[in-house]
């Protein structure tokens, strides 16, 4: 290999290290081995098809000054495609002239596609040593568009499901990400998108993953040296439902395979689904790039279903089941459970099996027990670190700001608001809600805690932040 390739791109790595992200560099730079020059021709080699096609997609334009920094403004630049096969020997060499350079150059064939030795589809969901390329869905059909119910608080992303159900990757609603708390029916609709899909195109390869199961994969293929196969793998699907996105945070290996896949799903028409507990924008330690493609389709949030809705999902859970209930009880349950629809439909399990197991019947006294325990234990919950993210999504800021050292008015009456809550809900001393608000002392709170009871008395705006957030607490 000569002395002078590697030096020439050594200068070419240093240049471009300061031009791109540390993970893009590491990614994709430092596994690249220069292997001659010829005149003013660099052959560079990478590990894949793959590799060498983002390359051409992404990084073009840098590799071309860099290169011209080194060899001149005729440089060209020559791909060098080496895979290993499932038996750790290396496919022969195989060249590539890049886009770039074809006006002057005609290309050589390349034909290393990734499988090239291994025509057999590595499933990761398959248990190895059995013989299986067939993609499950991993689709509950319990979870469809009929049990679904419509109501204002979902209306948006019901019916940007059902667009998407219909035109899966023919709509602008790629991808589509719905996002709202715990328990109101993000699961759900992502699987009943799934199975709609499946029930209308049989033949697309639709898969429900969680994220958190996608990084375990993802971190196995690494181990093994099988990362290829894993985004091959991925690259295969037509409808990918990714669940819990906002696991991916803080992992950046994952986040940048996700990345890779996400890209080449979208640029072939192929229809990407994700659910999380924020939105983009609240989301902390994703790579900003990977934000910027969440917000390329539609955002829907899921919220809290109103009195109406709350009602209907009861009586629906009541109708499946073959349950009759008087609506005096049915109504009592729906006014008293409002945080979420799984602690909802929770309740009247719970009803239903008492009255079952106890030989009980089900009478408003009975229910009012049983709403008690819930209510009980949903305000056992409510923590500070809760307090502080129900404020911020109220006054649409993130936790940092609210938590910040800023004396903008609007940012130190929500940072006082989540102290008076966090004194009012919680058992914590002024010392720990200081700790935790931002580091702050217990004077501060209890300066907080006075100013927020003199405001509620003087300022009528004021007042209806507390109401409005009281509400979210109880």
């Amino acid at each position: 290999m000569s002395v002078t390739a590697i030096s020439v791109w050594n200068n070419c790595l240093a240049f471009i290290e300061d031009n791109i992200q540390p993970q893009a560099f590491k990614t994709w730079f430092l596994p690249i081995k220069a292997v001659r020059l010829q005149e003013n021709a660099l052959s560079i080699q990478v590990p894949s098809k793959f590799f060498y096609e983002w390359l051409e997609e992404h990084y073009v334009k840098l590799l071309k000054v860099a290169l011209r920094k080194e060899l001149g403004p005729n440089a060209k630049l020559v791909y060098i495609i080496r895979m290993e096969n499932k038996y750790g020997n290396k496919e022969p060499f195989t060249e590539k002239i890049p886009s770039s350079n074809r006006s002057t150059m005609a290309p050589q064939e390349l034909d290393v596609p990734i499988t090239s030795k291994n025509p057999e589809l590595k499933n990761p969901f398959v248990i190895p040593g059995i013989r299986n390329i067939k993609i499950e869905s991993q689709l509950n059909p319990n979870y469809n568009f009929e049990n679904f119910l419509e109501g204002d608080s979902n209306r948006l992303a019901r019916s940007a499901g059902m667009a998407v159900a219909n035109k899966p990757g023919g709509t602008s609603f790629n991808p589509l990400l719905v996002f709202g708390g715990v328990g109101l029916g993000k699961t759900h609709l992502a699987h009943a998108i799934g199975v709609e899909i499946k029930d209308k195109y049989p033949e697309r390869t639709v898969l429900y993953i969680s994220a958190e199961k996608f990084t375990q994969q993802y971190i196995e293929s690494v181990k093994k040296n099988t990362r290829n196969d894993f985004i091959h793998f991925y690259q295969l699907i037509d409808v990918l439902i990714i669940d819990d996105v906002q696991f991916l945070s803080g992992k950046s290996g994952t986040q940048d395979v996700f990345f890779h896949i996400f890209n080449h799903l979208h640029q072939n028409g192929k229809q990407v689904i994700l659910t999380s507990d924020k939105a983009p924008v609240d989301m902390q330690d994703i790579e900003q790039r990977l934000l910027s493609r969440f917000k390329w389709g539609l955002s829907a949030e899921l919220q809290t279903p109103d009195y109406e809705t709350r009602v209907s999902i009861l009586k629906n859970k009541l109708y499946r089941d073959g349950v009759e209930m008087p609506d005096e009880i049915v109504d009592h349950v729906a006014k008293n459970i409002k945080s979420n629809i799984r602690e909802l439909e929770g309740a009247i399990i719970s009803l239903i099996a008492q009255s079952s197991f106890n030989k009980r019947e089900v009478t408003l006294e009975l229910a009012q027990q049983v709403v008690e325990k819930f209510v009980k234990n949903t305000k056992r919950e409510v923590s500070i670190d809760y307090i502080q993210k129900v404020v911020s999504d109220y006054f649409e800021m993130d936790v940092a700001t609210l938590q910040s050292k800023t004396r903008k008015r609007h940012i130190v009456q929500a940072r006082q608001l989540a102290m008076f809550f966090a004194k009012k809900f919680t058992k914590a001393s002024l010392a720990s809600i200081g700790s935790q608000i931002g580091k702050r002392d217990h004077a501060t709170v209890l300066h907080a805690c006075k100013t927020v009871d003199n405001l509620a008395e003087t300022d009528k705006q004021f007042r209806k932040y507390i109401e409005d957030l009281n509400k979210k607490f109880t």
